[in-house]
């Protein structure tokens, strides 16, 4: 059974870090894009950002660009999202998410292209 565990979240003031963790069992993700994305109250669901099976090629939503980093640990199969300089807009429910596919040459940012989500972690940032 696939399972996609997200953790690290919590509150934190503004201009503070966080690191978000997702842990995937059930089958290896080494060759599959991995990303995170975030829903706030009231919200759609929102690309954060994402990472190829190999961790060379990262995409960014502009919002996070230059704050946040997402990088992955194939040999424990881990996922991770660095974010800094947090802002109260950046509150929301944050999902790891992986892809089906394998070696694809770049990693979606629709959520449409992902197959398996985590829970979600809540973050919230205070102004």
């Amino acid at each position: 059974q696939v399972q996609l565990v997200d953790t690290g979240g919590g509150l934190v003031q503004a201009g503070g870090s966080l690191r978000l963790s997702c842990a995937a069992s059930g089958r290896t993700f080494s060759e599959s894009a991995m990303g995170w994305f975030r829903q706030a109250p009231g919200k759609e669901r929102e690309f954060v950002a994402a990472i190829s099976w190999s961790g060379v090629i990262t995409y960014y939503a502009d919002s996070v660009k230059g704050r946040f980093t997402i990088s992955r640990d194939n040999a424990k199969n881990m996922v991770y999202l660095q974010m800094n300089s947090l802002k109260p807009e950046d509150t929301a429910v944050y999902y790891c998410t992986a892809d089906r596919t394998y070696f694809s040459a770049r990693p979606p940012i629709s959520e449409t292209k992902y197959d398996y989500w985590g829970q979600g972690t809540q973050v919230t940032v205070s102004s």
